[in-house]
């Protein structure tokens, strides 16, 4: 059977520079019947776990650590022996929450994810986050952006950790060169595609340099 694409929204907030915001996130489960793994433990790993339906949960993949994408992964992988991975670049961010716990593995740019016979290959995708990343699944017509890039625009840049060259410069790079049509997944919102975003992103571009 083909891995396929499950899709939950969780509530909660997040907080960075001493400021707290109240968030929707979006987290994928990508796998079969058998097996999956997860992208962004957001917020409630008792929701998390209900939507895998008793399936074996292989990794919990973090596309960056800001607290709303990763508050969740230590609980879930203890409910599942998953191992969390996570790109070495946001151990900063991520010791900010998780103090005492630290992720299993490392994500790599270039490195390839096997989940239910379809990879996904990752993408070192920084700017909104020194360690952000994206999951680029060809066979699914698809790419995981978390807060890279999102329907209308990249993600925020405004905060400690983040810088909007660099976002520019991952999108132009990273995202830009993937095939118009792949569907963009995003940490929070709509998903869209390439090919819509690329017009506006081209003055992003301008704005960015």
């Amino acid at each position: 059977m083909a891995a396929r694409i499950d899709h939950l929204v969780t509530s909660g907030t997040f907080s960075l520079d001493g400021g707290t915001w109240d968030v929707d996130n979006n987290v994928w489960i990508v796998g079969d019947d058998t097996e999956a793994l997860v992208i962004d433990a957001a917020h409630d790993a008792g929701a998390i776990l209900a939507a895998l339906d008793g399936r074996t949960l292989r990794a919990i993949v973090c596309t960056h650590a800001h607290d709303d994408h990763i508050d969740a992964a230590p609980a879930l992988a203890a409910a599942t022996g998953a191992r969390i991975l996570l790109h070495p670049a946001d151990q900063p961010l991520w010791k900010l929450t998780h103090p005492d716990h630290s992720p299993d593995g490392e994500l790599a740019d270039g490195q390839v994810l096997t989940i239910a016979g379809t990879d996904l290959t990752v993408l070192h995708t920084p700017g909104h986050a020194p360690g952000a990343v994206s999951l680029y699944a060809p066979d699914l017509g698809t790419v995981f952006t978390g807060d890279t890039l999102f329907q209308g625009g990249p993600g925020a840049t405004g905060r400690s950790y983040s810088d909007f060259p660099t976002i520019v410069d991952s999108i132009r790079e990273k995202l830009l060169t993937l095939p118009p049509e792949t569907v963009v997944r995003t940490g929070h919102g709509d998903t869209t595609t390439i090919g819509a975003e690329a017009p506006h992103l081209q003055e992003w571009i301008k704005r960015g340099h």
